[in-house]
């Protein structure tokens, strides 16, 4: 029985490029998003306003974990082995 990641190694470049391109269209996204809560969670401290900054902080640390979890998805890509 094969699994997601053994499949996806073996896919075709059409298949593994539709992969990467997602993957780092989420990744940019992802990595946006976080920028965004991390300075509104800065621009509230400078303010005083410490009820903005744990949330942003919890939300900014499962935006990373997710992004992480998404680099288990990366193809390794069509590496063959031409021992002659």
């Amino acid at each position: 029985m094969s699994t997601f990641r053994k499949s996806q190694n073996q896919a075709n470049p059409n298949k593994l490029n539709v992969i990467l391109s997602t993957l780092i269209f989420v990744l940019i996204l992802n990595v946006s998003i976080q920028i965004w809560l991390l300075y509104a969670a800065l621009n509230n401290a400078l303010d005083n306003n410490k009820e903005i900054l744990i949330p942003a902080f919890i939300g900014s640390l499962i935006l990373f974990l997710i992004g992480f979890g998404w680099l288990y998805y990366l193809p390794k890509g069509n590496f063959k082995n031409n021992k002659t």
